[in-house]
């Protein structure tokens, strides 16, 4: 790992540090006193045990998986690499070299890869070596390293744009950014944010009627309102999380689960905690998949788990 990509890997570490670690024991999940009502079903009851899927990495992030072809793709960020892998069929393997190095992934409504690339400071698509351009600059100004994606059934990508890939003086725009990224390729911002925020993990409800985004330097989510045509309102605090926050992912019951740097912890719609879930490796990102849709995936530092949910959860798109 050359030194400039040592540095990043450092900051992105850094913006997700926590000193209590991942919970240790038995017990992988711990619900909160006076928990939620019996009205709503804990998406935690029932969960099957972490396992490694996968490790030996840098430093993972953006788990996607692919229903047409049953496997998850995944990026080793400082390593400039998309892997591939198959359930059951051995190690992972290279999907793509030279990555730009990739973070986030997400699957547009026609099933292409979509990738937010810290290196290349820009949103690519594509499933081949060579992935086009979707959008690099915001007002003519150069983005900073696109982090996570999510895409709503219409085309509509929306992402978070830190600086974890870049150093203060390649820094362009006056502000840390959350954009949306309508069908015909125009780009319009939902948060312009304050230096000192960092935008990471985004996810959308399974109505596309709430846009969920992690700020890792204020350890909290941010909700929106997205109306017909994917335009955001009502921008509010929906949860202040236990840990820093990074990628997010929704089950089908509207459960919002978060990668935290103590584990993966897990909000009912309306905010009300249920518990976390612990993993060995502080993790990064989570995505739904599997044949049925009850995995969660979740890439940690070196390596990737999978875990099995009792209720499906939404693919990332």
């Amino acid at each position: 790992m050359g030194t400039r990509w040592i540095a990043i890997v450092a900051a992105v570490l850094a913006a997700c540090a926590d000193d209590a670690g991942p919970p240790q024991g038995d017990d992988a999940r711990a619900l909160d006193a006076g928990g939620p009502d019996a009205a709503a079903v804990d998406p935690l009851v029932g969960a099957g045990a972490v396992t490694e899927v996968a490790s030996g990495f840098q430093f993972v992030e953006g788990p996607q998986w692919r229903a047409a072809t049953a496997d998850l793709l995944f990026s080793d960020i400082p390593a400039a690499t998309i892997y591939r892998w198959v359930p059951g069929g051995g190690a992972p393997t290279v999907f793509r070299a030279a990555s730009g190095n990739s973070n986030g992934l997400a699957l547009d409504p026609s099933g292409t890869l979509v990738a937010c690339e810290h290196g290349g400071r820009r949103l690519a698509r594509g499933d081949g070596a060579t992935p086009t351009t979707i959008v690099d600059r915001f007002e003519g100004a150069r983005l900073n390293s696109p982090n996570d994606a999510v895409i709503r059934d219409d085309g509509t990508i929306y992402f978070t744009d830190p600086p974890f890939g870049i150093s203060d003086p390649q820094r362009e725009l006056a502000f840390m950014g959350t954009f949306r990224v309508t069908p015909s390729g125009a780009i319009s911002t939902v948060r312009r944010g304050a230096l000192a925020e960092r935008p990471n993990g985004i996810a959308l409800s399974p109505d596309a009627g709430v846009l969920y985004v992690g700020d890792a330097a204020q350890a909290l989510i941010r909700a929106y309102d997205v109306d017909a045509v994917g335009a955001t309102s009502a921008e509010r605090t929906f949860v202040t999380t236990a840990a820093t926050p990074d990628g997010l992912a929704v089950d089908a019951a509207g459960n919002l689960f978060v990668a935290t740097a103590a584990g993966v912890e897990a909000y009912a719609p309306d905010g009300r905690r249920w518990g976390m879930l612990a993993v060995p490796q502080q993790p990064t990102n989570v995505g739904f998949g599997g044949t049925d849709g009850r995995t969660l995936f979740i890439t940690a530092r070196t390596a990737v788990y999978q875990v099995t949910l009792a209720n499906p959860g939404l693919p990332r798109r």
